[in-house]
């Protein structure tokens, strides 16, 4: 039994690079991944990769979870042998099947120690979906969950910073990140928004990042206090809110959320955009499509 199709369809977070297979993670641990790209710098500060010689094994992943997470990591060999569907597996043994020295499980695991209430919900969303439409039939929201899982940036912002947001959703990058660029983190001492993966898919192909890279933004409102909290609480901070606004208000459901979003525009992610001219180019800040008949 394989993993789950939901972690093959997300296939826009590709893009043109990958679909023409020009992206290839690295084949073994590279220590300079976290020395010298700074989409890594949260994964440096919270998880102890940069002293890591090798892949962490799954038992070494799952002490770095949080005391309850309520989730181990195993060797993908049990799933195997077990011959349940992936989220089938998780939802009845609380284990996460991980498959040996591999980027795209390895940041799969970090997803899930950095935000385990919001990852359990979305395990059980799919078993719900799967309850109702069967396993092969993939429902709307099936299809969301797997943007958010594989792709996701999540874009926390306070409110006056919101014109950027409708900026960003417009595709209107000039406006969002060099206009506006003082807002981000990272640029302003007192930031009013920030950008966060969520998507570990991202995060694999960050590894070797390519013009092109692009997640699927979900934009949520936090208070001003927020980015004056120490890392670790803003994350637990989202982990609980995320999954209350995906369990009670369907934010996924919204047509203006899970709009795409260039990765290596964010400032700070890409030493390029330091140059506003970065942004001229039209093949990956692409205008917004109009709707023709």
């Amino acid at each position: 039994m394989t993993k789950d199709t939901d972690k093959n369809q997300a296939l826009e977070i590709k893009d043109t690079d990958s679909k023409n297979n020009r992206f290839a993670a690295p084949l073994t641990w590279d220590l300079n991944i976290w020395l010298q790209n700074p989409i890594f710098a949260d994964l440096s500060l919270l998880f102890e990769v940069a002293q890591q010689t090798d892949f962490p094994s799954p038992q070494m992943l799952s002490s770095w979870l949080p005391p309850d997470a309520g989730v181990t990591f195993v060797d993908t060999l049990l799933l195997e042998q077990d011959g349940r569907y992936y989220e089938e597996f998780i939802f009845k043994r609380k284990e996460i099947p991980t498959r040996l020295n591999n980027w795209h499980d390895f940041f799969g695991a970090l997803i899930w120690c950095l935000f385990p209430k919001t990852k359990t919900l979305l395990n059980q969303l799919h078993i719900a979906e799967i309850a109702m439409h069967g396993q092969k039939t993939r429902s709307k929201l099936r299809n969301k969950l797997t943007l958010l899982d594989e792709c996701g940036v999540l874009v926390l912002y306070q409110h006056q910073a919101a014109p950027v947001i409708e900026a960003l959703r417009q595709h209107q990058w000039q406006s969002a990140f060099v206009d506006n660029r003082r807002l981000w983190q990272g640029v302003d001492a007192t930031p009013q928004l920030q950008a966060m993966i969520f998507g570990h898919a991202n995060y694999e192909m960050a590894t070797r990042p390519f013009i092109g890279l692009t997640g699927k933004m979900l934009a949520i409102e936090v208070q001003t206090e927020f980015f004056h909290w120490p890392l670790r609480q803003r994350i637990d901070f989202i982990d609980t809110e995320l999954g209350k606004q995906i369990a009670n208000n369907d934010i996924l459901q919204l047509n203006n959320q899970l709009t795409p979003l260039p990765l290596l525009g964010v400032p700070g992610w890409y030493a390029a955009n330091q140059v506003a001219d970065f942004y001229q180019d039209a093949s990956y800040f692409r205008p917004k499509r109009t709707n023709t008949k």
